[in-house]
């Protein structure tokens, strides 16, 4: 499973000219799932994505997660985080999990956030969405639950 995690000011996704999902502070989070994520997989993100301490405390420093800022997560499926374009111009996806499976563990994702008390907004699955977002910072952090980087 990978993650482009962003600390974000505000960020919104929207369907055909509709937002669907819309946050303030907090982290906008695109999600790709792999053909072979399990559950250690998803046990990666779902511990790790909360804990990033990526936001500034009362000195300046990025010492505090989502979790002790109170910020709000915005959870994009993006299966061309798996594109791999090594062998041409036009990326392969074959490494990317199928709809099905990638959307249950999406869904299991978000649900474990939302347990953990974090108020979670999504696009939807399967469709063409227009992210928009202001970077703060800019902050961004890449997960890959392989620890591939």
């Amino acid at each position: 499973m990978r993650c482009v995690v962003q600390r974000v000011t505000e960020a919104s996704v929207s369907v055909d000219s509709e937002v669907v999902g819309q946050i303030g502070p907090g982290l906008l989070v695109l999600i790709g799932v792999a053909r072979e994520d399990g559950e250690s997989d998803l046990k990666y993100m779902m511990e790790k994505v909360p804990h990033l301490r990526i936001f500034d405390d009362e000195n300046g420093v990025m010492n505090r997660s989502i979790l002790d800022c109170g910020g709000e997560i915005l959870a994009v499926s993006q299966f061309t985080l798996y594109g791999d374009a090594r062998g041409g111009r036009r990326p392969s996806y074959f490494r990317a999990a199928p709809p099905e499976e990638a959307n249950a563990l999406y869904e299991r994702l978000i649900s474990t956030w939302r347990a953990q008390g974090i108020h979670v907004e999504t696009g939807r699955f399967r469709t063409e969405m227009k992210v928009s977002l202001v970077n703060d910072g800019p902050v961004t952090i890449l997960l890959d639950s392989e620890k591939a980087f």
